[in-house]
């Protein structure tokens, strides 16, 4: 059993083994196992441009889903002695299915005995480790888990990014894609990709960069109106509400953005201090509305929420008038208790 991480940094391709199970991590004392996908792919790709020659991929390289193909077919393949090279790479993906499936006999069968002229790599998100299924491909080949990154091993990650795209980045710049961003590598990923497109030549990412680079113009009016409605400024709201309508947004749409910030406002307001998605940027932008309306209102609002949507979806009222005056009342200043 290996890391991903670790794996990344040893395979070479100079002796593979037979199989190779892609599958999640379950850390001490977790609750569940963490998986993640952008860590396979990266395991994937790497045995695959190591081992498969592009000239040849057509004879040597085939990829399957489980939920598709018969187990029988795939190790009918396996088995298949490789034509012009010395390797045959086969991929399948969805191989959570074998956890569970009572119908994969035919690859236990093959697992027991692996063709060594074949690199056989499974790609699950979730497994069963009593499985007979995970026995065989720890027996037959390598366990790679590709769990989530825990917070210091996900800064490292960001800079080993960077570095490969030849460039740095400053540790404020670091923290502010993590918070924008989210752990999710694929979104981090997606998030340097637009940061590093929009500096250009120039070597060095800042905080600013990040802010910038990563700003959606919907977003960031969905945030002035978060910010509207804590502050109970109703006519910033009513203008915020129109720039919406203007980029094209529905009432529907409005209306989820609305909910969504309400449940958020009321995860952070619930939330114990030492909760690390108090740190993120989603949650610190929630936590004036949080703080404005606290537990007990915000459940009220959440039944403003329902009316509103009753009425776009049943009544023959009109739905931009609807939206309205749900945001006058959620942007209404908060009422004093009496003295």
């Amino acid at each position: 059993m290996v890391s991903a991480g670790d794996f990344l940094k040893a395979f070479d391709g100079e002796s593979p083994v037979p199989v190779y199970l892609f599958c999640p991590h379950k850390a001490p004392r977790a609750k569940s196992a963490s998986f993640e996908p952008l860590l396979a792919e990266r395991g994937v790709d790497r045995i695959t441009k190591t081992l498969v020659d592009p000239s040849m991929r057509d004879l040597c390289y085939s990829a399957y889903y489980a939920d598709e193909t018969d187990p029988a077919e795939i190790v009918s393949n396996a088995q298949t002695l490789p034509f012009l090279t010395d390797r045959r790479v086969i991929l399948v993906r969805g191989a959570e299915r074998y956890t569970s499936e009572s119908s994969t006999g035919a690859l236990l069968h093959y697992l027991a005995s692996p063709n060594d002229t074949t690199v056989l790599i499974l790609v699950a998100d979730r497994v069963d480790k009593r499985s007979k299924f995970y026995k065989a491909c720890e027996k037959a080949g390598e366990i790679v888990e590709c769990g989530e990154l825990r917070d210091h091993e996900l800064r490292l990650w960001i800079h080993d990014e960077v570095q490969g795209r030849n460039k740095k980045i400053e540790p404020n710049a670091v923290r502010e894609i993590i918070d924008r961003a989210g752990t999710k590598l694929s979104d981090v990923n997606n998030a340097l990709t637009l940061v590093t497109g929009f500096i250009g030549d120039r070597e060095n990412i800042t905080e600013e960069d990040v802010i910038t680079a990563c700003a959606d113009v919907a977003e960031e009016q969905i945030w002035s109106l978060t910010d509207a409605i804590a502050q109970s400024d109703m006519a910033k709201a009513m203008r915020v509400l129109f720039a919406l309508y203007d980029l094209g947004k529905s009432e529907f749409e409005i209306l989820g953005s609305i909910n969504w910030l309400l449940r958020t406002a009321y995860q952070v307001a619930v939330a114990k201090s030492s909760d690390p998605m108090l740190r993120s940027f989603t949650a610190k932008k929630c936590r004036p509305l949080a703080d404005k309306f606290g537990v007990r209102k915000l459940k009220a609002a959440f039944g403003l929420l329902v009316e509103t949507d009753f009425m776009l979806r049943s009544t023959g009222v009109d739905r931009a008038l609807a939206i309205e005056l749900l945001v006058i009342k959620l942007a209404a200043p908060r009422r004093r208790p009496a003295a």
